[in-house]
């Protein structure tokens, strides 16, 4: 064997064809069941695999987890045998750590929550992207970059300087800290390094157009000299650039580990109606990129089931949507079946009126934490973990138990909801789905109402650069596909109340 590229577009049966490749190798015997690993990015997505494996009669050694799922195991698996103290809390309460910092940091004593928020984002965008705090004013000077909140790039290191400062007192760590300590453990120590990798025999890593460069770093020291790794993703679905993914490493795949064993393309959709697709691939048909991105062919017959439309008012437009729904209902349609796509969580509220007033059950995602939905269980585990220490009454447990969920009591409503939304459970069950496009990555429905398909809003905001305009180009691209039997993509002239200005159809919209 060797390294395997997929590149797999939307509704291709991608999963499906990873599971049985691992399915193969373990029952031919090549693979041995307990070194394999396949990783992905979301609770959902690990779940589904363990799912597939399982239904093809694969024992449950294979591994299927997060990024940060694996890293964990393997860090809380060598820890004893390089450091005699205490494996470190992992902090989910980052905002107020973040707040402290830039209190710190620029002598403030009750920052705004747009500064903490925006600051918070860049730590996590130089974490992912490897810049450490004294690099950061040469890479913001190198390519251009502005630090946040109308900050310059040598206050925000000092705020990122206090940050790390203010977790390490604390004994914890963030989430892209286990990364970045399991990557340094297994370049710094080379017997856990063997530990680990003796564990990753066989490598597959799913949505590899996302993998940031942490991620990227992780994956080869897991490998080493180990070439048997198979990546699998679409460039035209790199939707998070914005947080540090990129679509070079699967672009340039062949050229990191050349020579391939096989550099496969999968581009049938088997999920979407013929004119679904069509729309799809007119949305990528102007890209100065296009030539990055496959061209989907459909497999599925059917007619022509893409409406566009404008509406008046953003009310007009909900109140359209949710009759629409209300149609497909009482025809026998199940509402589970249909899903309300919004660029912004903002979005939401009013969809949710228009289908309360029609008693039309839904349910929403929206953009929550993704670090923290792909560590949900592992957080749960650390709950309990410090509460069965404290129902043992040791003095030091305790202390230890009572100082941790401190940081944590606030967080257990907000955890679990990102847990059912990462497995996408539905536990009331004949729900309407109201989501962001980016939280309903690679989820499918019957029938997607793609709303709010306006200038400034999908794309989204006034002053777009190229890149931008791009990740906003594939985020209308994911959004399309979700849909496998009927779309209907729409906008409001107005916002409600407002008069005078108007708003222009998505350039997206062909």
């Amino acid at each position: 064997m060797g390294p395997v590229r997929i590149i797999a577009g939307a509704g291709a049966g991608k999963t499906r064809t990873i599971t049985r490749r691992i399915a193969y190798g373990i029952a031919s015997g090549k693979w041995e069941p307990g070194r394999v690993l396949a990783v992905t990015f979301s609770v959902k997505a690990a779940n589904e695999m363990k799912s597939r494996l399982a239904g093809l009669g694969v024992t449950n050694e294979v591994r299927a987890a997060t990024f940060h799922s694996a890293a964990l195991h393997q860090l809380r698996d060598v820890w004893s045998d390089i450091c005699d103290g205490d494996f470190p809390y992992i902090s989910e309460r980052q905002t107020e750590t973040v707040q402290r910092a830039v209190a710190r940091a620029l002598n403030m004593q009750d920052p705004d929550p747009v500064t903490v928020r925006d600051a918070h984002a860049e730590i996590n965008w130089c974490k992912v992207s490897l810049i450490a705090p004294d690099d950061y004013a040469r890479v913001c000077a190198g390519i251009g970059r502005t630090a946040p909140a109308g900050l310059d790039a040598q206050q925000f290191a000092r705020v990122y300087t206090m940050y790390e400062q203010e977790k390490t007192s604390r004994n914890e760590i963030d989430f892209n800290d286990i990364l970045l300590l399991a990557s340094h453990v297994i370049e710094a120590f080379p017997q856990a390094a063997r530990k680990i990798r003796s564990r990753i025999g066989w490598l597959t890593v799913d949505e590899y157009q996302d993998v940031s460069p942490l991620q990227h770093l992780l994956m080869t020291r897991w490998l080493g000299d180990n070439r048997n790794v198979c990546v699998v993703g679409d460039p035209a679905q790199t939707i998070y650039s914005f947080a540090g993914a990129t679509s070079y490493y699967l672009t340039h795949f062949a050229d990191e580990f050349a020579p391939l064993h096989a550099n496969i393309t999968l581009d049938r959709d088997y999920r979407s109606l013929p004119a679904i697709i069509h729309a799809a691939n007119q949305v990528l048909s102007m890209s100065p990129e296009r030539g990055d991105y496959l061209r989907l062919h459909a497999v599925r017959e059917g007619r022509p089931n893409v409406t566009r439309i404008r509406y008046a008012t953003d009310e007009e437009e909900a109140r359209a949507v949710a009759h629409m729904i209300e149609q497909i209902v009482a025809h026998g349609g199940s509402a589970a079946q249909c899903a309300i796509l919004t660029r912004i969580n903002a979005q939401q509220p009013i969809f949710a009126r228009a289908l309360k007033e029609r008693h039309i059950a839904y349910q929403r995602k929206r953009d929550t934490n993704w670090q923290q939905t792909a560590l949900s269980d592992e957080l749960r585990e650390e709950r309990e973990r410090l509460m069965q220490a404290e129902r043992e009454n040791s003095a030091e447990a305790e202390s230890a138990a009572e100082s941790h969920m401190a940081h944590v009591g606030e967080d257990r409503a907000a955890a679990q909801i990102a847990k059912l939304e990462g497995l996408h459970v539905d536990h009331d069950g004949g729900k309407v789905t109201i989501s962001t496009i980016h939280a309903a990555k690679g989820l499918e429905f019957d029938h997607v109402f793609l709303v709010g398909c306006s200038e400034g809003l999908l794309p989204f905001g006034a002053l777009q650069d190229e890149d931008h305009i791009e990740e906003e180009r594939r985020l209308m691209y994911v959004g399309v596909t979700r849909a496998q039997d009927t779309l209907h993509m729409s906008y409001a002239e107005r916002k409600n109340g407002q008069i005078s200005m108007r708003r222009a159809p998505s350039r997206f919209v062909i």
